[in-house]
């Protein structure tokens, strides 16, 4: 043996059983410190203050002010119209979401890459422009228009016109959190159910269902709230009939115009608790997930 060779073996010999690995990167404290701060800076001038001042205002003249400026009738047509479209567009993407998820991340077909752009479209897509082609598609001058005034159904300027807006700008959010986890769970374990027996609906809601449910929650959420505060669609496609197509944030644009600040203010900080109560959820079901996803990293 060479003295190469022994020198080479009596190092491997040497070495630890466990090596312990060092950050690439070691920021002296003010550097971490002066990062921090910066971040912090920014969300609180951007993201905090922003909110703060919009509850601010909707408060400032006082809470008669701001419980009439919520329950006056149009507001309440725009919060009814607002669920209604989300309890629509939702559903419809839960369907969509999983059976995508499950075609993409379980099998290979011809058009997989295809199928999996269609799904990033809408984030490509302006919403504007989302809006003008379902206008050009079912409005009064387009090719369908004449068959749609003759059998008196309404898509644009009308309930149907934002629901489809709706779930097109929606639409990628719950297909685009269960992708990844479906392809990395495989489907080792749905084999092995339908190898014990189990039918296809049983297996899914046994096993698949269960594995996919935090990631299937955080994907509805994100839709959820992305539904109830679109506004470049649905503004195009709702012809903003006061009391009849107006969502929550058409509403607040329209109270605004009309100078009417603390209305706007009161309408809009309903949105506002509606994206912190998102933000709160959405960590609590982020942290849910990464431990899920820890203790089967462990198990493998």
């Amino acid at each position: 043996m060479s003295a190469v060779t022994a020198n080479t073996a009596k190092a491997a010999n040497d070495r630890p059983l466990m090596t312990v690995y060092q950050p690439a990167v070691s920021e002296t404290a003010w550097v971490r410190r002066t990062l921090i701060g910066v971040a912090a800076l920014f969300v609180a001038l951007f993201l905090v203050l922003p909110l703060g001042m919009v509850l601010f205002e909707a408060l400032r003249s006082g809470l008669d002010t701001y419980v009439a400026a919520i329950t006056e009738p149009d507001a309440m047509a725009a919060i009814g119209l607002t669920l209604l479209a989300a309890a629509i567009a939702v559903p419809l993407n839960i369907v969509f979401g999983i059976a995508a998820a499950w075609s993409i991340a379980k099998f290979e077909f011809i058009g997989k890459r295809f199928l999996i752009t269609l799904i990033d479209l809408p984030f490509s897509v302006s919403p504007v422009i989302a809006g003008l082609i379902y206008v050009l598609l079912f409005g009064a001058q387009s090719w369908m228009g004449p068959w749609l005034q003759e059998h008196d159904i309404q898509i644009v300027f009308a309930v149907p016109g934002i629901v489809l807006a709706t779930i097109f700008v929606t639409f990628p959010f719950i297909a685009r959190e269960l992708i990844p986890l479906m392809a990395e769970q495989g489907s080792d374990d749905e084999q092995a159910a339908l190898s014990l027996g189990a039918s296809g609906w049983r297996t899914f809601i046994a096993v698949t269902l269960p594995n996919i449910r935090w990631a299937l929650l955080y994907g509805v959420l994100l839709c959820t709230a992305r539904a109830m505060g679109e506004f470049g669609a649905v503004s195009i496609l709702s012809g903003h009939i006061r009391g009849l197509t107006n969502t929550l944030p058409l509403h607040v644009e329209i109270l605004y115009n009309e100078y009417n600040f603390a209305a706007a203010f009161a309408v809009a900080s309903l949105l506002a608790l509606l994206a912190l109560v998102t933000l709160g959820l959405k960590s609590a079901l982020e942290w849910r997930l990464d431990s899920e996803r820890g203790v089967a990293g462990r198990r493998e």
